[in-house]
């Protein structure tokens, strides 16, 4: 290894899938350093990130599965096949998938039941329980919303969990009582309560509203988690978008795009696309925009890629999510209602349908980037005690076979 210059190492391990490096990590030490060293995994994702590489779908039904997304490519077949994701915290099913980030994603069974996990590693780091406390004993746990996502300032991984309370009779509406906001700190391995929340907050949970498309899962981009406030005609309240800053830890109001005032009704839907925030205005099922923030949290830097009509296939439009560019860059991989992924070329305005084998009937689309970012989940410190340990059993022994040798010399 010594022979082969370090950068021209470094620029053949870049290259390689995820599978391949835990392999080579076995062939010696120096490379398994290399390898698992800090500098090396944030190399390697930057590199996935920029050329699209180690990319896979995950897909989110009562059970999850994973694409191969390189299998999806606009100019290959248009078949692709799903393989069920298993993971430690599987309980027969009903694991939900609340958002992934730079390979990790965050799992959920229960409000009590959390963890994150590497897909590539197999790596688990269940989070630790944080009470729900009401602020009245009359008040109980309602909607949840949940968000996940990377503070690229203190290099930190943080889930964020917002609680709504309604009334034992479920009558009471969750806007009459401030909701509980807690963030998970992956490096601190701690909660901490979010205090001070602004009044508007209050209007985030309408019901059915969430529930429908997964839309009280938070977007992540640009260092934020972001949600979409619904309209509530009946008090005054426009809908907005949400934003919740992991790295100050405070909510704000993204400024929308200059939607088309066509007079029809719309709804509007928050997405991400290669880490910038995107909105999807959805004109009556018919038609919808797509805006792109090309700048985050300038007014003026939204533009609209394209608008997609109903087409013979697609009848209506309930619900749509971008997903990611082709590799030409030319087309782009979307999720329509719940039910199909299909490749659209904006250029030709043509829809070209995907079947996924072994995939559910309907699901919730969400990309993945394959990496080597790592979780301490507590095995790692104990394998290296036992090393250390029996590296201290193999010295001492030596010491005294030394001894011994020594001493059988004397004596003759």
């Amino acid at each position: 290894m010594s022979k082969v210059p370090q950068d021209i190492i470094n620029d053949i391990l870049l290259q390689l899938p995820i599978k391949a490096l835990l392999r080579f990590r076995c062939l010696s030490k120096p490379l398994c350093s290399l390898i698992n060293g800090p500098n090396f995994i944030q190399l390697h994702l930057s590199h996935s990130l920029h050329t699209r590489s180690n990319l896979s779908l995950i897909l989110r039904d009562w059970n999850l599965y994973t694409v191969d997304f390189d299998s999806l490519d606009a100019a290959a077949s248009a078949i692709g096949s799903a393989e069920s994701l298993e993971h430690p915290l599987h309980v027969g099913g009903g694991t939900e998938a609340i958002g992934s980030c730079n390979g990790l994603v965050a799992l959920r069974n229960s409000e009590r039941d959390l963890a994150l996990y590497n897909i590539a590693t197999r790596k688990l780091k269940r989070v630790p329980a944080s009470e729900i406390e009401p602020p009245d004993r009359y008040l109980k746990t309602g909607y949840v919303f949940y968000g996940f996502g990377y503070d690229s300032i203190n290099e930190d991984y943080k889930l964020v969990r917002m609680v709504t309370f309604v009334g034992d009779d479920d009558r009471c509406e969750s806007f009459d009582y401030d909701y509980e906001v807690k963030i998970y700190s992956l490096k601190s391995e701690s909660w901490k309560r979010i205090k001070g929340l602004p009044k508007y907050l209050r209007f985030l949970h309408k019901p059915f509203f969430q529930v429908l498309h997964r839309r009280g899962y938070g977007v992540f981009a640009s260092n934020a988690l972001h949600w979409i406030l619904p309209h509530w005609p009946e008090l005054g309240v426009k809908s907005s978008i949400i934003a919740f800053d992991i790295v100050s830890e405070m909510f704000r109001e993204v400024p929308q795009p200059e939607y088309a005032n066509n007079r029809l009704n719309f709804q509007v839907d928050v997405g991400v696309l290669e880490g910038r925030l995107c909105v999807m205005c959805n004109y009556e099922h018919i038609c919808v925009d797509l805006w792109v923030m090309r700048e985050y949290g300038i007014k003026e830097s939204w533009i609209k890629l394209f608008s997609f009509r109903t087409t013979k296939s697609i009848s209506a439009f309930m619900f749509l999510r971008p997903l990611a560019y082709s590799k030409d860059g030319d087309k782009m991989l979307l999720e329509v209602n719940d039910q199909k992924l299909v490749w659209y070329d904006w250029n030709r305005r043509t829809v070209r349908t995907l079947k996924i084998r072994g995939g559910p009937k309907s699901f919730g689309a969400e990309m993945y980037v394959g990496s080597l970012v790592p979780l301490d989940d507590g095995t790692e410190e104990v394998e290296k005690k036992q090393a250390l340990e029996m590296e201290k059993r193999k010295t001492n022994t030596k010491k005294m076979d030394d001894f011994l040798s020594v001493g059988f010399k004397l004596k003759l």
